[in-house]
C-alpha cells in the first residue's frame, strides 16, 4: 500500500495553500491546525493511509479503523486552503524503519495535490529552545524556500536568526519536495520546550496570530488565549519554586 490518498470529495483548487500540523515538538503544529479546523468547520476531502504509520488500529465505541491522517478544505474570500491533520506521521527514529518512508509519504501528498491547484505549502511546527521557553514569550521562527517569501514573513513578525539548521520529518520534506516542483513554501516554528509532551498552546497561539496577519483569517482566539495563559502561569509558578526552595510544590498540569 505504501501511502494511499483516498479522496472523498472531488475538488479543483484555485491557487491553494496547504497547512500541515502533524504531531511534533510541543504539538505546536497539531494544536494550530486542529484549532483552525474547528473554527472554519472545514470539509473533509481525503483520508490518508500508509504502511509507515504505527502497526496498530484505532478504536472508537468498540469499532475498529485503520489509523489515518486527513485532508480538509476551506475557502474564504475566493481563496482555497487545504489542511493536513491527524494523529501520526512516519517515525523519525531511524531504528524504527527506513528514512525513505518520510520521502514517500511527503512525495505522495505533493504529487496528489499539485495537479489539483496547490501552489504554496505552509508547515506548522515547534522548535525546541529548552528552558528559555519558561522565561520568555515564545517567538515564531521561519524558514522559506525563497528569499522573497522569507522576507514576507519577517515583515509580519517572524524571525530568522539561525544561520544553519534542520527541519525534520514531514514539516521539512513537504517544503523541499515541493520546491523541486515549483511550489513555494515556509515552515513556521513556535518556540517551545520538547518536554511539553501534552502540548504548548502558548507557542501555537503565536503561530496562529501570524497566520491571521498573513491570510486575513477570521478566528476567535479566546479559547487558545485562555489555554496559553494557563501554561504561562504554570511556568511562573515553577520558576517561583526554583527561586524559593522552601515553597511546597504545586500541581503543575502542563509540566511533566
Amino acid at each position: 500500500m505504501a501511502t494511499t490518498i483516498k479522496f472523498t470529495k472531488s475538488k479543483k483548487f484555485n491557487e491553494a495553500v496547504l497547512f500541515t500540523g502533524l504531531p511534533g515538538i510541543g504539538l505546536v503544529g497539531k494544536i494550530c491546525v486542529d484549532y483552525m479546523l474547528k473554527q472554519f468547520k472545514a470539509e473533509k476531502i481525503a483520508e490518508i493511509y500508509s504502511d509507515f504509520f504505527p502497526p496498530s488500529v484505532q478504536t472508537e465505541n468498540g469499532l475498529v479503523e485503520l489509523i489515518k491522517d486527513e485532508l480538509h478544505y476551506f475557502s474564504a474570500d475566493g481563496k482555497d486552503y487545504i489542511f493536513l491533520s491527524g494523529p501520526v506521521q512516519p517515525a523519525l527514529d531511524s531504528r524504527a524503519g527506513s528514512m525513505q518512508e518520510h520521502f514517500e509519504f511527503s512525495g505522495a501528498i505533493i504529487n496528489s495535490l499539485k495537479p489539483l491547484g496547490l501552489v504554496e505549502v505552509c508547515t506548522l511546527a515547534g522548535i525546541n529552545v529548552g528552558d528559555r521557553r519558561m522565561h520568555f514569550e515564545p517567538r515564531v521562527v521561519v524558514a522559506s524556500t525563497g528569499k522573497k517569501k522569507l522576507e514576507e514573513w519577517k515583515k509580519l513578525g517572524a524571525i530568522s536568526d539561525r544561520p544553519v539548521g534542520l527541519i525534520s520529518g514531514v514539516a521539512g520534506l513537504l517544503l523541499g519536495l515541493g520546491k523541486e516542483q515549483g511550489i513555494e513554501g515556509s515552515c513556521l516554528m513556535g518556540e517551545t520546550n520538547s518536554r511539553l509532551v501534552y502540548g504548548d498552546p502558548g507557542a501555537a497561539q503565536k503561530v496562529v496570530e501570524l497566520l491571521i496577519k498573513r491570510f486575513g483569517f477570521k478566528i476567535d482566539m479566546t479559547k487558545m488565549e485562555q489555554e496559553a495563559k494557563e501554561i504561562e502561569k504554570a511556568f511562573a509558578d515553577l520558576s517561583k519554586q526554583f527561586e524559593d526552595p522552601d515553597d511546597k510544590p504545586s500541581n503543575l498540569s502542563y509540566v511533566r
